[in-house]
């Protein structure tokens, strides 16, 4: 159940010229140094970190170097039963080798096998055994539900073809529903992107484990969506290339009715429950009315394992140097410097795991957080802050709320970091609902998500310590440490843009 949500932002919030620092913040600020940076970088992205899956023995013991570090710091346990964990349940299946396949055979004789596990995994709660399926082609820029003839997909396997370059984006989702809701049995999805493909386990042996968190989105009505390597399928059918390249530039919807019978035989080993770890630590304020308010600094923990491309026989582990070990340390180094200089308002640290899985951590986290949502005053998120370029960072959110203003006020006052702030470069890609700050922000929390975008090394094996550029890191979190100190000093609370709220928080704030 969605719980209503009170407009958050009342009050005042400082406007003029940037807050005089303290002594204090001075030295605290100076206290984030790339050499620090560097250091734990390459702790959390180790390669003994066997890069930090959920769940995973390599992810938990990330969370313990944050919650020591934490206690080190003398911050207060914000997780579950005094301690700095806090732990949400994840499903963890493996499909049995032997028994778990999709099966393609066509009148002329030809047959190819799709190993579950390898070749495809299942996205959805997907019935034991589906037999005699018809198959059925569909692509094209963007998927018309008006195109598509319902007796040209009902009760059939839709393969649906569309371009994963940019990863799961909203097309992709919408997509899946158009089709179902023509009578689709099933849709399949080749993924034609090697990263994306890495990402899932596609291609890897053994078969990798599935997780999937109860805060995650169910499949809707039994019906189940295999995502396939797309490799696989051309290997066994090779004129699938050209077919699959045409569909994807078709300038309108397209349907191409397939002779191929196709198979699904899902019979998983029985499944487990495994507990896997957010890391939450709680810095009081100084002020006896302001402390009950809380600012919240995080970043993910987790990252994708071994799956992932470029590997090689030596080599196999993401590392996520920058995805998001650069995160991690930030939430550390800034932990540090407010732990210094101490504000009126209360902090609260936050390193959370499953983002990679569909932001399962801080979705969790938000609806089960230490202290009241109500309490929050801001969200401010780091993901992938180590690399590009060096003058310059993203802060996605910035017309959503007077935070955008305040971040640039900061940055004007502080010329001698050389870091400009400017606006998401990408706004096709939809990064404001696609990262840990969108559970804030759907609560009613005033937000922005600092990042300097991706790179050739996103979801590679060579996203390693090396590449981080901790220097430059160095200077974004002394940005964000100002911020911070201004957001958690100011006598009012961020505010929120009014049709930002209208378009982002209302609707999740309807008790359904």
């Amino acid at each position: 159940m969605r719980i209503r949500v009170l407009v958050a932002g009342l009050g005042l919030f400082l406007v003029g010229p940037a807050a005089a620092q303290s002594p204090d913040a001075v030295k605290a600020a100076a206290s984030i140094t790339e050499a620090e940076v560097r250091t734990r970088v390459t702790i959390i992205a180790h390669d003994s970190m066997g890069g930090r899956d959920t769940p995973s023995p390599g992810l938990e013991k990330a969370a313990l170097w944050v919650a020591a570090e934490f206690r080190r710091l003398g911050l207060k346990p914000g997780g579950d039963e005094g301690s700095y964990l806090q732990r949400y349940p994840v499903t963890v299946t493996r499909p049995d080798p032997d028994s778990s396949f999709i099966a393609f055979s066509d009148p002329a004789g030809r047959a190819f096998t799709l190993r579950l596990g390898r070749d495809a995994r299942v996205e959805g709660m997907a019935p034991s055994t589906l037999t005699s399926l018809g198959t059925v082609l569909i692509g094209g820029a963007s998927i018309d539900t008006a195109a598509i003839p319902r007796e040209a997909v009902a009760g059939k396997l839709a393969i649906l073809v569309l371009d994963w370059s940019k990863g799961m984006t909203e097309q992709l989702q919408a997509a899946i529903g158009l089709v179902m809701g023509r009578g689709a049995r099933a849709v399949m999805m080749p993924v034609n992107s090697d990263s994306m493909a890495g990402i899932m386990g596609l291609g890897q042996e053994p078969a990798p484990r599935v997780a999937r968190g109860t805060v995650a989105r169910t499949s809707r009505g039994g019906a189940f969506f295999p995502l396939v390597s797309e490799r696989a399928i051309v290997a066994a059918v090779p004129e699938a290339a050209d077919q699959f390249a045409a569909l994807r530039g078709a300038a309108t919807t397209t349907v191409v009715p397939l002779e191929w019978q196709a198979a699904v035989i899902d019979k998983p080993a029985p499944a487990t429950i495994e507990m896997v770890p957010n890391t939450v630590g709680i810095l009081e304020g100084t002020d006896p009315v302001l402390k009950s308010e809380y600012l919240v600094i995080s970043a993910h923990m987790d990252h994708v394992g071994s799956a992932c491309s470029g590997g090689t026989p030596t080599d196999q582990i993401c590392n996520g140097a920058d995805d998001d070990a650069s995160g991690t340390v930030g939430v550390v180094e800034l932990a540090e410097a407010f732990v210094m200089a101490r504000p009126k308002r209360s902090v609260i640290f936050l390193t959370v795991s499953g983002e990679e899985k569909g932001l399962w951590g801080s979705a969790h986290f938000a609806e089960h957080p230490p202290v009241e949502i109500k309490q929050m005053v801001a969200n401010l998120n780091m993901d992938m802050i180590g690399r590009n370029w060096r003058d310059t960072i993203v802060a996605i959110g910035k017309e959503h709320s007077d935070l955008g203003r305040t971040v640039e006020r900061i940055a004007a006052a502080n010329p001698d970091l050389g870091m400009k702030v400017i606006d998401d470069l990408w706004p096709q890609e939809n990064l404001y609902f696609r990262s840990d700050h969108y559970n804030f922000a759907r609560k009613g929390i005033p937000v922005l998500f600092f990042t300097s975008g991706l790179h050739e090394d996103y979801h590679a094996v060579t996203d390693t310590p090396d590449r981080i550029d901790a220097e430059k890191e160095a200077r974004i979190l002394k940005l964000v440490f100002h911020l911070g100190q201004e957001i958690t000093n100011a006598p009012g609370r961020p505010k929120w843009n009014p049709e930002s709220y209208k378009k982002i928080v209302a609707p999740q704030a309807q008790v359904p």
